[in-house]
């Protein structure tokens, strides 16, 4: 079985667009419930009515999850906790919201979640204000519908919809009857660049129509507050989604699963063997006591044998699989460095040689998630800050009218730099500083860059303070 005839078992609820069961289905992969769908766990070989029920029929029993492994890897290398990177501004002041804008709300641990929902093509983080604090959710693409202005690139409208049961609707305050607990319901809002519209939830098959007066809000913004990411891929301007991570090693998963579940089954019938008896027309004899417990005694014309498999054909199927991941893995631009075969620690240009596949992907995933992201998630904050009345509330107090002219990113090295590493940088730096080549804020803010400091803004200025004390004395 292939993922296009998997993808057959799948549906997609009329009235959502064709790119939402695509992104669907993909999130059920990165998931790892792409089987679920499947009625026959893979044990199961006959029907209740002795019928062999074919392989693709059946959930393996093994389920390998290499595209959740690359994703999980090359985000981790993307936002995890030593790549965070440092956003830059022409304004100071600008410099310092955002940082505490960051820390505050999370960001580090919101953007990993949203590059690891994105993966499948694109994801969407609306930006709200409660008490003038902002708010961020993550929200799923594949139930979202953007219009773009298309000369600009600007969101002129998102539209939400999903399917939701009238259980649901009811938990959440709406008042449904009691024998329409179980009916499906459209639940759909529109964000605008004024308005944001709930409408009351209608059956499946009509069309949302009516506007909720209590759930809807006027924001009056004049700017759509979502931030539409795209995975890397696709460029035009016309385009929603960016290309999926893993969809072109899915067929090579599926296969690496089946196999990996017929040879577990056939070590398990290698342990217990089936035992075939061809007693001539005659009856078996009764076992016997003696010698073996479930020793059999057979007419002269009578045979017995087992059905089992050797030593080969197991090393033979897991030789198979190795070359199968391997395969995965380079179409992924996995990381197929082996832990077991490092004996001592590595330098980190000695690490970024190793991992270079994956330095790859993560490279792409900087522009789409930190350029095409954190950066406009930063200068929207920054709209917010100008539009609101009274300003964002950052670190206990309102902050208005950030600038963000010049917002950028700084990114760490990917890998820990070595003591004898970091040697070398401080010398070299300090050689250019004094052969007039560099500026000390530039040089301070690449050390503090490369030995994994979260804010090298900060750093210059307490480096600068620092320098006032000791002039003061």
């Amino acid at each position: 079985m292939d993922w296009l005839s998997l993808q057959r078992h799948y549906v997609t609820p009329a009235g959502l667009p064709a790119r939402a069961g695509r992104l669907l289905a993909l999130g059920r992969v990165l998931a790892g419930t792409q089987y679920d769908v499947l009625p026959n766990p893979f044990a199961r070989e006959r029907s209740g009515a002795g019928e062999y029920i074919p392989l693709a029929m059946r959930r393996p029993s093994v389920r390998t999850n290499l595209c959740r492994t690359v994703v999980d890897e090359s985000v981790s290398l993307l936002f995890g906790d030593t790549h965070w990177p440092a956003v830059m501004a022409e304004d100071a002041r600008t410099v310092r919201a955002l940082g505490m804008f960051a820390r505050e709300a999370g960001l580090a641990s919101l953007m990993t979640e949203a590059a690891i929902l994105g993966s499948v093509g694109s994801v969407a983080i609306l930006v709200e204000l409660v008490d003038h604090a902002p708010r961020l959710t993550v929200l799923e693409t594949a139930y979202l519908t953007p219009v773009r202005d298309m000369a600009t690139g600007a969101l002129l409208s998102v539209t939400e919809r999903y399917p939701v049961a009238g259980r649901d609707l009811a938990a959440q305050g709406y008042a449904i009857a009691p024998e329409r607990m179980e009916t499906r319901f459209w639940w759909q809002r529109v964000w605008d660049r004024d308005d944001c519209a709930v409408f009351l939830p209608c059956p499946l098959g009509e069309e949302p129509s009516a506007r909720d007066p209590v759930r809807s809000v006027r924001h009056g913004l004049g700017f759509v507050p979502l931030v539409w990411i795209r995975n890397p891929g696709r460029s035009g301007a016309g385009e929603l989604d960016g290309e999926c991570t893993f969809e072109r090693a899915i067929d090579t998963v599926i296969e690496a699963d089946y196999l990996m579940s017929q040879a577990g089954r056939g070590l398990k019938y290698g342990s217990d063997p089936t035992l075939v008896l061809k007693t001539g027309g005659f009856p078996e004899g009764d076992a016997r006591q003696g010698g073996a417990a479930t020793a059999l005694t057979l007419p002269p014309e009578g045979d017995a044998k087992l059905l089992e498999i050797n030593g080969n054909a197991a090393g033979a199927v897991l030789a198979h699989y190795r070359e199968l991941r391997q395969l995965v893995l380079e179409q992924l631009h996995g990381n197929r460095a082996h832990g077991d075969r490092i004996s001592a620690g590595q330098s980190g240009r000695a690490m970024e040689m190793m991992c270079q596949p994956l330095i790859w992907l993560a490279d792409r995933l900087r522009h789409a998630y930190g350029e095409g992201g954190l950066v406009p998630l930063c200068r929207m904050l920054c709209r917010f800050s100008s539009v609101v009345e009274e300003g964002v509330r950052l670190g206990g107090g309102l902050v208005r009218n950030l600038d963000p002219a010049g917002l950028a990113l700084q990114w760490p090295p990917w890998f820990a730099a070595s003591e004898n590493e970091v040697s070398s940088l401080a010398s070299g730096l300090v050689a250019a500083c004094a052969g007039g080549i560099l500026s000390r804020e530039t040089a301070s803010r690449v050390f503090a860059a490369s030995t994994g400091c979260a804010d090298p803004a900060a750093e210059w200025e307490r480096i600068g303070a620092g320098a006032g004390d000791e002039g003061a004395e």
